[in-house]
């Protein structure tokens, strides 16, 4: 199933501000919000691409690679779920609890906990990963599937990421009473002020632990390695980040775990040169096969492609082959081409025998320079590239 345009979800125009886009954001929150729609899976669905839609429009840098390549530009995904993972609840309440205001007074605070929170408690988080991937033309043009040994923080497997030795090692916070936050009253001259924090007792999680892990020292995380695979799309480019949700660092004691963020690059190839979806090949001729006309052959993605020299070939001249190039990372704009370019090639040094040849050659009327209006004019040649 194809996915929306952020901007359409988010009802904004394409120039939105940063502004406009947190207020057309917190509307549709509020609009499908689980809490005033129970059950409702619809609604649930539409409140998490809400919050794909926001996540990446208000990342300056995620918008310009949404804007120009669109979701493929951003990894299958390229959000919270990158990679198909899917968004997740816990996601959303930690990053954008702050949009709807803090403070127990504010109406929507019982939508969102705050910042790295659910429910009131705090969600561990764990950071992102960066690798860098290196890529051939050819695997560009493809896509391919890479596998990489990233080494991070993984969950304890001795006690399964909770921190604690067993089930029962751990006890409810006297202080909060399980809630992470506790709420002060202090009298000022004007009337009584509420204020609501982190509890500093369980670190706002709602619960201690009476008797930590040995192996993790009650984190619920050890430095270990992993095998990631990543499904690279056909038609990256250099520089061109893109997003793994949930495959960073595991978070302390059953949080979120961070992403993976891959940076293409790109190795440089020995005989093509890319221009975007373009790519671009200098075929260098003779004088003779200038004149007469030749076959030469080139190199392609796919192989060796045979092209044909016509008679009387101008230096210069630009042959197109049509769909030759790169796939577009949105697959919906096609491929680039191939342009070839032919430079006639001139000897430098010429023996007895080809001099004398050449010296006759000069004497012909054909051989004098007598260039047509279109051959003379630079736009007119591009014009019948594109043509």
């Amino acid at each position: 199933m194809s996915k929306r345009d952020f901007y359409e979800i988010l009802e904004v125009s394409k120039n939105a501000s940063a502004e406009e886009l947190k207020k057309a954001y917190r509307k549709q929150a509020i609009r499908f919000h689980p809490d005033k729609n129970p059950g409702d899976k619809e609604a649930e669905e539409n409140f998490k691409e809400a919050a794909e839609a926001y996540e990446i429009l208000s990342d300056q840098a995620k918008r310009q690679r949404y804007d120009q390549y669109g979701h493929a530009g951003l990894g299958n995904g390229g959000g919270f779920g990158g990679y198909g993972g899917g968004m997740r609840m816990e996601d959303i309440f930690s990053h954008f609890g702050d949009i709807f205001g803090g403070g127990m007074d504010d109406p929507f605070s019982s939508f969102f906990g705050g910042g790295g929170r659910s429910g009131g408690r705090t969600v561990n988080r764990g950071s992102n990963l960066r690798v860098k991937v290196k890529l051939s033309l050819e695997e560009i043009a493809h896509g391919v599937e890479k596998k990489i040994k990233v080494n991070k923080y993984i969950s304890c497997s001795s006690c399964r990421g909770t921190g604690a030795k067993s089930g029962n090692a751990y006890q409810t916070c006297s202080t909060c009473k399980g809630s992470g936050h506790v709420t002060r009253v202090t009298s000022t001259f004007i009337g009584q002020m509420q204020t609501t924090s982190t509890c500093p007792h369980c670190g706002g999680e709602g619960k201690i632990i009476t008797d930590k892990c040995m192996d993790c020292s009650g984190n619920g995380i050890v430095k270990g390695e992993e095998v990631i695979s990543i499904k690279i799309p056909a038609g990256v480019g250099e520089g061109m980040q893109l997003s793994m949700g949930g495959k960073g660092n595991a978070a302390a004691r059953g949080g979120i775990a961070g992403d993976l963020l891959i940076q293409i690059e790109e190795i440089k190839h020995a005989e093509l040169i890319r221009d975007g979806n373009n790519l671009l090949f200098n075929q260098y001729i003779s004088i003779p096969e200038a004149a007469l006309g030749s076959n030469a052959e080139i190199p392609g993605i796919d192989g060796k492609i045979k092209i044909k020299i016509e008679p009387g070939t101008q230096g210069g001249r630009i042959i197109r082959l049509k769909g030759k190039g790169l796939p577009s990372v949105n697959t919906y704009e096609g491929k680039g081409d191939l342009l070839v370019t032919l430079h006639v090639w001139t000897p430098k040094i010429l023996s007895k025998e080809e001099k004398t040849l050449l010296e006759k050659l000069a004497k012909s009327e054909n051989f004098h320079p007598n260039p047509t209006e279109k051959e003379k004019g630079f736009f007119s040649k591009m014009k019948d590239i594109f043509e």
